[in-house]
C-alpha cells in the first residue's frame, strides 16, 4: 500500500544554487516506501484446482462471487452488492474469484487479472503483466505474489516495497543499459516484440530534446546528491548538445540529429533534410524545429546554474549567443540551408500577430522566445537581448499573448489538445519565471501559467505539476505527481495496451488530434500504454511492443522535485 503525508511543519529547504535562490517550495511531500509490482513469466502449466473457484468466502460470512455481469457480494442474510462497470470493475464478466491470505481479493477475466484492494481495482492485462490476456485461474502465494495462469503461459506478479530513489536507480541503468548513441539520450528498437535481449539505438527528430530533458535530469540530480557519476553523465549529454550546433554548416544553427558514418543508417535516412559534413564524418538532420531551440535552453539554463566549470560556462555561453544571434538577426526566424525558416522556428511579430495560420501558435511561440532571450541574457550578461524582449513586449504585446497560451477548440473539451505544445510550453514556463524578477512581467507570465496549469491538472503529469510549483511556490498537487511517478511501471516497453473495451471508463465522443480512441479520464498509468509527457495521457489503446521508453521523463520530474524541495 502506498503511504505519505505533507510534512506541514517542515523548515524550509534552503538551496545554495542560483537557480532556486527565490523559489523554494514551502512544505516539502515527505516520501515514504510504496509497492511496486513485477512479473515473471513461465511456460503453462495446470493450475491447481483451488485456484479456479467461482466463489470465495472471507471470515466474516462475506461471499464474493464471479458472474457475467460483475462480482456479487453477499452478506450471510442474503443481502448482496454488485461490484460493476459502474462501480470501478475494468471487467464485468468475472471467471475466477480468490482470496489473499492479506485480503485481496483477484479475479480472472477473458480479458486479463483484477485485484480489488483497499477500495481500488487494479487492472493487469496485456504483455506488460501477462503472457495472454485470457485468465484461467489465479493462485494466491504465501508472500503476497500471484500465479495467473493462461493459455500462453503462467506469469508470477510480484509486489516489492521500494523507494523513489530506489526507482530512479532502476531507470538510470535501464537507460545506461539502452538508450544512449553518441551520448544522445532517446528510445530504442527492439526488432522482436519485447525481447531487450536484441535492441538498436536509432537517430530521433528530437534527439536535441531528449537529450536535453536528461542533462536537465541529471544536473538537478548532481545539485541534490553531489554525485560525480551524475555530473560526469550530464557533462557527456550537455556536450553531445553543443556538437548539434557546431557541427552544422550555419553558424548558430542546431541540427535535430547527428549520425556517423559508423552507423548502418548513415547515407540510408528515410525522410528530413540530411546533410554531410565536409570530412564526411557525420550527418546532420535540418529543417530544425522549436522542439530543439526549447531543450538547449533548458537544458543550457539549468547544467550553467547546477554543474558547469567556469570553462564550460564559457562555451555555454558563446553557443547560446551564437543561436540567439541567429535567431534575433533573421527577424526572429531560424533560416535553414535553403536561407528559408524552418517549418516550425518562426517567431516573428509579422507572423505571430498578422498571419492567421500561426495564430494558434500565437502565444506558445511568444512564450518560447521570451524565455529563450531571458535564458540569453542570463547567461551571457549582453543587455541586447533583454532590449529585444522588450522590444517584442511593448511593440508587439509578446507578453500579452503568452495569456491565451493554452487554446481548446470550443465544445470538445480537451480532446484536441496537443501535448506536445504541453511540453514546448512548461520548460520555457520554467526558465521565464526561474529568471523573471519584474513584479508586472511575473504577474503577466503566473496569469498564462495558472490558465495552461488548470487545464493540465487532471493529467497529473508530475513534471508539469512541479514546473508550477516551483516557479509559484504554491500547491501543485504534488500528491498526485508522486501518485503517478509510483505508478509508472518498472518495465518501459511500449507494448500493446488496450482499455477500449473497459467498464469502467467513460470514452470521449470525440477522437484526440491523431484519431485516436481516447477517455473522459486519463487510465492509471500502470494500465496506459507509456509515452513521455508528450504523449496523450487520455489514449486507451496504444503501443506495439516494438521499442523501449528511456527513463528520462520519469527521471527529470523526480530530481525536479527534490531539488526544489516539493517531495524529500
Amino acid at each position: 500500500m502506498t503511504f505519505w503525508y505533507l510534512a506541514v511543519m517542515m523548515p524550509l529547504v534552503l538551496l545554495g544554487a542560483s537557480l532556486a535562490s527565490e523559489c523554494t517550495y514551502p512544505s516539502p511531500l515527505k516520501l515514504c516506501p510504496f509497492e511496486q509490482a513485477r512479473p515473471e513469466f513461465f511456460p503453462p502449466e495446470s493450475p491447481p484446482e483451488m485456484s479456479t473457484s467461482s466463489t470465495v468466502t472471507d471470515q466474516w460470512g462475506h461471499c464474493y462471487k464471479a458472474t457475467e455481469r460483475g462480482l456479487v457480494i453477499e452478506n450471510p442474510n442474503g443481502r448482496t452488492y454488485t461490484l460493476n462497470g459502474e462501480r470501478g470493475l475494468p471487467v464485468e464478466e468475472v471467471t475466477c474469484v480468490t482470496m489473499a491470505a492479506n485480503g485481496d481479493l483477484w479475479m480472472g477475466t477473458p480479458r486479463g487479472a483484477i485485484r480489488f484492494r483497499g477500495g481500488r481495482f487494479e487492472y493487469y492485462a496485456s504483455k506488460r503483466w501477462l503472457p495472454h490476456d485470457e485468465v484461467q485461474a489465479i493462485e494466491c502465494l504465501q508472500d503476497g505474489s500471484v500465479r495467473v495462469y493462461t493459455p500462453d503461459g503462467v506469469s508470477h506478479i510480484q509486489f516489492k516495497t521500494m523507494t523513489l530513489e530506489e526507482k530512479a536507480e532502476h531507470y538510470e541503468v535501464l537507460t545506461d543499459t539502452r538508450h544512449k548513441r553518441h551520448n544522445y539520450v532517446t528510445g530504442c528498437h527492439l526488432p522482436e516484440e519485447g525481447d531487450l535481449s536484441n535492441w538498436r539505438n536509432h537517430d530521433d527528430d528530437n534527439d536535441g530534446l531528449w537529450t536535453a530533458m536528461y542533462v536537465a535530469a541529471e544536473s538537478f540530480r548532481t545539485a541534490v546528491t553531489g554525485s560525480e557519476g551524475a555530473r560526469d553523465k550530464a557533462r557527456e549529454a550537455l556536450k553531445a548538445i553543443l556538437k548539434l550546433e557546431e557541427t552544422t554548416s550555419i553558424e548558430g544553427f542546431p541540427a535535430r540529429s547527428l549520425t556517423h558514418k559508423s552507423e548502418p543508417q548513415f547515407g540510408h535516412h528515410h525522410g528530413g533534410e540530411w546533410h554531410r559534413t565536409e570530412d564526411g564524418e557525420w550527418e546532420w538532420k535540418g529543417d530544425t524545429s522549436s522542439d530543439e531551440i526549447v531543450g538547449h535552453y533548458f537544458a543550457w539554463h539549468i547544467y550553467y546554474d547546477l554543474v558547469a566549470d567556469e570553462k564550460e560556462k564559457e562555451r555555454i555561453c558563446e553557443t547560446c549567443r551564437r543561436v540567439t544571434d541567429h535567431i534575433v538577426d533573421n527577424g526572429f526566424y531560424l533560416i535553414d540551408v535553403d536561407g528559408k525558416p524552418t517549418r516550425w522556428g518562426v517567431w516573428a511579430p509579422e507572423k505571430l500577430n498578422k498571419d492567421l495560420r500561426w495564430r494558434g501558435d500565437q502565444g506558445l511561440n511568444s512564450l518560447e522566445i521570451l524565455s529563450c532571450l531571458k535564458v540569453a541574457h542570463h547567461l551571457t550578461g549582453d543587455d541586447k537581448y533583454a532590449e529585444a524582449a522588450q522590444g517584442l513586449i511593448k511593440d508587439h504585446h509578446y507578453a500579452i499573448n503568452t495569456i491565451t497560451r493554452k487554446i481548446l477548440p470550443e465544445g470538445i473539451g480537451g480532446a484536441m489538445q496537443n501535448h506536445s505544445d504541453d511540453e514546448l510550453a512548461f520548460l520555457p514556463y520554467y526558465n521565464l519565471l526561474i529568471l523573471e524578477k519584474d513584479p508586472e512581467l511575473r504577474s503577466i507570465y503566473l496569469l498564462s501559467l495558472e490558465r495552461s496549469w488548470q487545464v493540465e491538472r487532471p493529467e497529473k503529469c508530475p513534471l508539469w505539476n512541479f514546473i508550477y510549483g516551483a516557479v509559484t511556490r504554491r500547491p501543485c498537487d504534488a500528491e498526485a505527481a508522486v501518485e503517478s511517478l509510483q505508478g509508472i511501471p518498472l518495465d518501459l516497453i511500449e507494448w500493446r495496451i488496450t482499455n477500449s473495451h473497459r467498464a469502467d471508463i467513460e470514452p470521449n465522443p470525440h477522437r484526440g488530434r491523431h484519431g485516436e480512441l481516447i477517455s473522459i479520464v486519463p487510465v492509471p498509468w500502470p494500465e496506459r500504454p507509456i509515452h513521455k509527457w508528450n504523449g496523450n495521457p487520455y489514449s486507451m489503446d496504444g503501443g506495439s511492443g516494438h521499442s523501449e521508453e528511456c527513463g528520462t521523463f520519469w527521471l527529470l520530474p523526480y530530481w525536479m522535485g527534490r531539488y526544489h524541495g516539493i517531495i524529500e
